[in-house]
C-alpha cells in the first residue's frame, strides 16, 4: 500500500494550491501538515526537511520534495498527466509555465499594501485578457480538441483551470470572450475527481482575503 502524500504548507492557498488541485484531479488522497507558527517552520528547517528553508514541501514515495514546479512535474509524471512523449511534454511545460507566470502576479495580490492593489489588479486583468487567455484560446481553436495537448487531460489543463478560477475571483467577466476556455473550465470541473474537490468541505483553500493576510502576518511576523 502506498503511503498517503503529506503536504507541508501554511493553512492557505498560495503556492500549494496548484499541488492540491493536481493531486485531487489525479484522484490521490492527501494529508496536510499545516505550518501554523514560526516554531513549526523552524522545526522543519532544523530537521533538514526543507532543502531551501521554505515550503511547499511534499512527502511522497519516501522523498521530501520541494519547489512547486518540481513537485507538480513528479505528480504529473506519476499519474499520467504529462503527455505521451517528449514533444507533448514540451507543450505541456510551455503552457504550464505560462499559467505559472500569470499566477505568480495573482499570488502577490492579497499581500500588497492597499495603495498598490488597484495597479496590480489592472495588470492582472490586462495580461489575462490581452495576452494569456487569447494564447490559450488560440491553442484550443487550432486543434478543436477537448484538452490542450494530445486530446487528453494533462497537468496543463488542470493548472489552467485553477488559474481561470483565480482570475475570475478578481475579474468576474474575464471569460466572456473566451468560449473555449469557458468550456475547458466546465469540462475539467465536471471530472468526478475535480467535482469532488470543488465541493464545500474539501481540501481546497479559499482565495486569500485581508483578514487571512493579517492573521498570517501576526503568526509569522
Amino acid at each position: 500500500v502506498m503511503a498517503t502524500p503529506v503536504l507541508y504548507y501554511f493553512n492557505s492557498w498560495g503556492r500549494m494550491e496548484s499541488i492540491r488541485w493536481l493531486l485531487a484531479a489525479a484522484g490521490v488522497k492527501f494529508e496536510e501538515n499545516l505550518v501554523k507558527t514560526r516554531e513549526d517552520m523552524k522545526k522543519l528547517i532544523k530537521n533538514g526537511s526543507l532543502m531551501f528553508q521554505q515550503v511547499p514541501m511534499v512527502e511522497i514515495d519516501g522523498m521530501k520534495l520541494v519547489q512547486t514546479r518540481a513537485i507538480l512535474n513528479y505528480i504529473a509524471a506519476k499519474h499520467n498527466l504529462y503527455g505521451k512523449d517528449i514533444k507533448e511534454r514540451a507543450l505541456i511545460d510551455i503552457y504550464s509555465e505560462g499559467v505559472a507566470d500569470l499566477n505568480e502576479i495573482i499570488l502577490h495580490y492579497p499581500f500588497l499594501p492597499p495603495g498598490d492593489k488597484d495597479g496590480n489588479l489592472t495588470q492582472i486583468k490586462e495580461k489575462s485578457r490581452n495576452c494569456y487567455f487569447p494564447a490559450f484560446e488560440k491553442v484550443l481553436t487550432s486543434h478543436g480538441q477537448d484538452y490542450l495537448v494530445g486530446n487528453r487531460l494533462s497537468k496543463a489543463d488542470v493548472l489552467l483551470t485553477e488559474l481561470l478560477y483565480n482570475v475570475e475571483e478578481l475579474d468576474s467577466t474575464v471569460l466572456a470572450n473566451f468560449p473555449l476556455l469557458k468550456a475547458l473550465r466546465t469540462r475539467v470541473s465536471n471530472l468526478p475527481t475535480v467535482k469532488k474537490f470543488l465541493q464545500p468541505g474539501s481540501q481546497r483553500k479559499p482565495f486569500e482575503d485581508e483578514k487571512f493576510v493579517e492573521e498570517l502576518k501576526k503568526s509569522f511576523g
